[in-house]
C-alpha cells in the first residue's frame, strides 16, 4: 500500500513540476525589443584587463565546448570580441517519459572584453532546417501549428543557456593562486 502512495505522490510532483517549468519557459524568456529575438545578454564586471579576459574566456571555451575551434569563428583579441556558432539537440518526451530526437537548435554567442567587465550575447537560436525556422515561432500559441511540445522545446533552450551562462562566468574568474608559506 504504501509504494502505491509513494508512487502516486512521485507522479503528482512530477506533473507539477513539468507544468511550472513550461510556463517559466515562456514567460521567462529574454526578448529583445528591438529586433524581436530572444536574446541573452549581460555586461558582467569582473576583474582583469581586456586581455585577461580575453585569455580567460578563451580557456572557458577549451573547457566547455568539445570541439572549440569549430564553435569559434571569430577571435580577435586587439578589438576583444570572440564570436561563435554552436548547436545542440533538443528531445520530444512522450506521456511515458521516452525521450525522442525533436532536432538541432543552432545559436550564435558573442562575447565581448573591456577593462573589468565583459558582455556576453546569445541569440538567433534556429531550429536546424532546410529552411530557417526562428524559434520565437514557437512562443505564439494562437498559430496554426502550435504543437504543446514548442512550450518543452523553449524550456529546453533556455536551461541549456542558463546553464551555458553560469559556467561563463564561473569561467571568468581569476584563478585564485595559493600561496604555500607553510611549507
Amino acid at each position: 500500500m504504501s509504494r502505491i502512495i509513494n508512487f502516486l505522490i512521485i507522479n503528482i510532483l512530477i506533473i507539477n513540476n513539468i507544468s511550472g517549468q513550461e510556463q517559466a519557459s515562456t514567460t521567462s524568456l529574454p526578448i529583445d525589443e528591438d529586433t524581436k529575438l530572444i536574446t541573452y545578454q549581460e555586461v558582467v564586471q569582473e576583474t582583469g584587463t581586456k586581455d585577461e579576459l580575453f585569455n580567460r574566456a578563451v580557456m572557458w571555451i577549451n573547457f566547455f565546448y568539445k570541439n572549440p575551434v569549430d564553435v569559434t569563428k571569430v577571435r580577435d583579441p586587439e578589438s576583444g570580441i570572440i564570436k561563435g556558432l554552436h548547436r545542440f539537440k533538443i528531445y520530444k518526451t512522450d506521456k511515458k517519459g521516452n525521450k525522442t530526437d525533436a532536432g538541432v537548435i543552432m545559436y550564435s554567442i558573442n562575447l565581448q572584453f573591456k577593462e573589468g567587465r565583459y558582455r556576453y550575447t546569445i541569440t538567433d537560436f534556429i531550429l536546424k532546417q532546410s529552411s530557417r525556422f526562428p524559434i520565437e515561432r514557437w512562443l505564439n500559441k494562437d498559430h496554426r501549428a502550435y504543437n504543446s511540445n514548442w512550450d518543452d522545446y523553449l524550456n529546453q533552450v533556455n536551461i541549456f543557456t542558463n546553464s551555458l551562462i553560469k559556467s561563463l562566468k564561473k569561467g571568468m574568474k581569476p584563478e585564485n593562486k595559493k600561496t604555500d608559506d607553510d611549507w
